[in-house]
């Protein structure tokens, strides 16, 4: 039997079950923790930019108490800019699958989609057994993350600190043969560097390295569920969070 998409949601514009805490609520630190990336969006001059990033979580570290997301940037790209211009970031992070389960050709649509399983995949209890592990069996939530972001100096021990974390969690081993390789090139362990492209992605003296302290979020789930929730003590204006008084404030950017 086909599912239908729920086609009601509870109305969201200002802050909906605020939750205040001290701590990320355990379902966002669960999906940081098991996600493989997110995606950031900056803004500047009332023009939004996503990109979709690699990144470490760190629920505290010797250079700060409070959670914070890592990330590597080109200096010379959009939202390195951003950042410089707009500090106010959101992050969208999630444990949804990305492949489509099989569809129906309903509403005069004749055109395939391709990347969606043929029908007969999924005619067998064993096929609809893994298709269902594989789409609905893990979709859960995606959060909103909301947070103000910064370059750290270049050349200090801070810097140098995040690097290592940052490598450190995105190296992988190889199940089949233990082998380590990098988020960078994980199909193909050696290369003429021999070191899966950590040398230009992370080592390279260019990449500036992005702290970003959270502030506050949202979650959000399949059925079109929402609660907010906001971090104290973290010393940060939440003018770009989900706080009702903030409305008006997209990304910290006033409304014109």
């Amino acid at each position: 039997m086909a599912t239908e998409a729920p086609l009601q949601y509870e109305p969201s514009a200002g802050a909906t079950h605020l939750q205040i805490t001290d701590t990320l609520p355990s379902e966002v630190v669960q999906c940081l923790q098991n996600a493989r990336f997110l995606h950031l969006a900056t803004c500047t001059n009332l023009y939004p930019h996503v990109s979709l990033m690699n990144y470490t979580y760190l629920p505290s570290s010797p250079h700060s108490s409070s959670p914070t997301i890592i990330m590597t940037t080109n200096p010379c790209s959009k939202k390195t800019q951003n950042l410089v211009s707009n500090p106010h970031v959101s992050l969208l992070v999630h444990d949804w699958v990305s492949h489509r389960p099989p569809t129906t050709a309903r509403r005069g649509s004749t055109a395939e989609r391709t990347g969606s399983p043929p029908p007969e995949a999924s005619r067998s209890s064993l096929a609809t057994l893994l298709l269902n592990l594989n789409t609905s069996a893990l979709s859960s939530i995606s959060a909103t993350i909301n947070g103000v972001a910064r370059l750290v100096e270049r050349g200090t021990e801070e810097e140098r600190y995040y690097k290592e974390s940052h490598l450190d969690n995105n190296t992988f081993v190889d199940v089949e043969d233990g082998r380590r390789s990098s988020l960078w090139n994980e199909r193909e362990i050696a290369t003429e560097h021999g070191d899966g492209g950590r040398e230009s992605f992370i080592e390279d003296e260019d990449v500036r390295v992005v702290v970003v302290k959270i502030t506050d979020g949202r979650v959000s789930d399949w059925k079109g569920s929402v609660r907010d929730w906001s971090l104290v003590g973290t010393g940060v204006e939440t003018e770009g969070g989900n706080n009702v008084q903030s409305e008006g404030l997209p990304n910290g950017v006033p409304s014109v």
